[in-house]
């Protein structure tokens, strides 16, 4: 075996720049992150060649003392957390102190500052590691840091960094997420001596919103709402996006603990389920989220670039994340979330006559009715929320109309296209209104409701089934066994690896009951808390409804459609099917002009 020996300083920092520089970008992400500590206002990158060449970043912020230039290249030296306690309670975008030292490593460096009151600036170069003194220079208040020729001295990592225009793309995409980490500071970038990006500094509301369509895109301020939610210590705001505005990839995707943008598997997992009843199968929702919590709740040091958080309480922060969400999506309703400002009229309680009862309403669900049948008939109590006749609808409906003698928010029903499709008048212009996916909506969400109106019942196994699980999957079974009996699944713990089903929900006979065990187990190990149970009984819930619901191709009196109209507007969710569609649009009176070439 070799004998061990220490690793010289200029290896060590060379190894470091590997774990902290994966390409250009990377670079001005540290370089960022300490303008805004240092508190600038304005922020100024220039780039040349995709940053192989040239990176070099100014700001207006504190600047750094001259007898502290040399410190602000050394390892493990930084102005920015002192002891233990500070380490806890990290609330700076960076601190890692062998940034620099990485940097200056493997480029060509410069360093340039002057403090607030200083009578003069001065100057530190670092070549390849081989630090040069300190020299008084000409630069106002802040800092420069300019690195030259990256990786000039490691020719093997040179070889991976991608074409300039990649390289620039990656720039781009990270000098947009800062942007919206700090709205109060403006931001500039340039390529190749070409200005590309002006982030002006926002004041209010409308200007960071601004900000935020500058990033995913003007349509999103009208295809988004505003989230505005705290509870347990925690706040939650920002903008999400609307699942008929979902995106083919998850690249509009922003989400920031204290400031700091992080890519989390909890956070992910919570927002897929809060999305999971309104996203089309395969879409990705844009969101830009802001998450703030006690410092010490977090643990921002578990990777070298500080892309992952750890948070010491994820459960309680999945669970607020969900339920914030959630709620949030579930209070979209058709006809209420428009790009201009719309008179809302107060929508009728449901007047859905279903036909088993004549005259039952929604709202006003009987146990009796809805409970769960017997073995032989799981789902006998639902038949009576299924099948209900349109007519029936339509004589309870009153007709809406504002006091102003403005029409509802999705107007009133003028013909049918094709038996498919209701076209209706509203104060924008036409409304067009898929009316199976839009009663199929309503539907479900009557069944929801009566599910959970309902007496859960649950199936008795003939015979117990004996599943393998990992030892962490058994302990959630065993500590949440109780909850996991309230949703009609009843297991227990019969050895370190193993767990015994003897109960299932009702509604799920027939379903795989050991991929559905361990499905449920692997979420509630992972995130202390599971869905999966409801997301299959709202799956079987979803084709009651599909089936139950009104066709295409059948004819509708105008009764019936503008019945269907004001259910629409009073059911959450209603502004999209079962499975993600969108169930109407509109085409405003602009639009309809330009269609017709109209005032040209």
């Amino acid at each position: 075996m070799p004998v061990i020996r220490q690793l010289p300083p200029d290896l060590i920092n060379q190894i470091a720049a590997g774990e902290v520089i994966e390409r250009p970008s990377s670079v001005v992400k540290e370089l960022v992150e300490n303008s805004l500590d240092a508190g600038a206002t304005r922020i100024e990158v220039d780039i040349e060649q995709g940053g192989a060449r040239l990176i070099r970043v100014r700001d207006d912020g504190g600047g750094i003392a001259p007898d502290d230039l040399p410190l602000a290249v050394a390892s493990h030296a930084t102005s920015k957390i002192g002891s233990f306690e500070d380490l806890e309670h990290v609330a700076s975008m960076g601190f890692r102190g062998e940034a620099l030292a990485s940097v200056a490593s493997v480029a060509r460096f410069a360093l340039t500052s002057r403090t607030r009151g200083g009578d003069s600036a001065f100057r530190l170069e670092v070549d390849g590691g081989r630090m040069q003194p300190v020299r008084p220079a000409q630069h106002p208040t802040g800092t420069s840091v300019e690195v030259r020729d990256l990786f000039f001295n490691v020719p093997a990592r040179r070889k991976f960094l991608r074409a300039e225009r990649t390289e620039f793309a990656h720039i781009d995409d990270l000098l947009k997420s800062l942007s919206l980490a700090r709205r109060t500071v403006e931001f500039r970038l340039s390529h190749n001596g070409k200005p590309l990006r002006l982030f002006k500094a926002c004041g209010d509301d409308a200007s960071a919103l601004a900000r935020v369509a500058e990033v995913l895109g003007e349509n999103f301020p009208a295809q988004s709402l505003h989230v505005e939610h705290a509870a347990a210590g925690m706040r939650l705001s920002g903008w999400v996006g609307l699942p008929t505005a979902s995106r083919a990839q998850a690249d509009g995707q922003y989400f920031y603990v204290n400031g700091r943008l992080v890519r989390d598997r909890v956070v992910a997992h919570a927002v897929r389920q809060a999305y999971a009843d309104v996203l089309f199968h395969g879409r990705h929702p844009a969101f830009v989220l802001y998450l703030e919590l006690d410092p010490a709740g977090v643990d921002v040091n578990v990777h070298p670039a500080k892309h992952e958080v750890r948070f010491r309480e994820q459960r309680l922060v999945h669970d607020f994340l969900f339920r914030s969400l959630h709620e949030a999506l579930a209070q979209t309703r058709a006809g209420l979330a428009q790009p201009e400002p719309m008179p809302v009229v107060a929508a009728p309680a449901p007047t859905f006559a279903y036909a088993a009862s004549g005259a039952a309403r929604a709202g006003q669900f009987s146990q009796s009715r809805l409970a769960l049948g017997t073995r032989e008939e799981p789902l006998a109590g639902y038949a009576a929320l299924l099948g209900e006749p349109l007519a029936a609808m339509a004589a309870a409906a009153p007709t809406l109309v504002a006091e102003d003698g403005e029409a509802p928010p999705l107007g009133f029903a003028v013909a049918q296209l094709k038996s498919i499709y209701i076209l209706a008048e509203n104060t924008h212009g036409l409304v067009l209104v898929d009316m199976h996916a839009a009663h199929e909506r309503i539907t479900y969400e009557k069944l929801k409701t009566g599910r959970a109106c309902s007496n859960l019942r649950s199936q008795l196994l003939l015979v117990p089934l004996n599943l393998s699980v990992s030892a962490k999957e058994a302990a959630a079974a065993e500590e949440h066994a109780e909850a996991l009996a309230d949703w009609g699944l009843e297991l227990s713990r019969s050895g370190p690896s193993t767990v015994v089903v003897r109960r299932i929900p009702a509604l799920l006979e027939g379903a795989d009951v050991g991929r559905l065990t361990i499905d449920v187990l692997a979420e509630l190990a992972q995130h202390g808390s599971s869905r999966r149970l409801q997301e299959l009984e709202n799956e079987l819930l979803s084709t009651m409804a599909c089936h139950g619901s009104v066709r295409a191709g059948r004819r509708l009196t105008l009764p019936e459609m503008n019945a269907l109209l004001r259910e629409m507007e009073a059911t959450e969710r209603s502004g999209q099917c079962n499975h993600g569609r969108p169930t109407w649009v509109q085409l405003s009176l602009g639009e309809l002009d330009r269609l017709f070439l109209r005032g040209r």
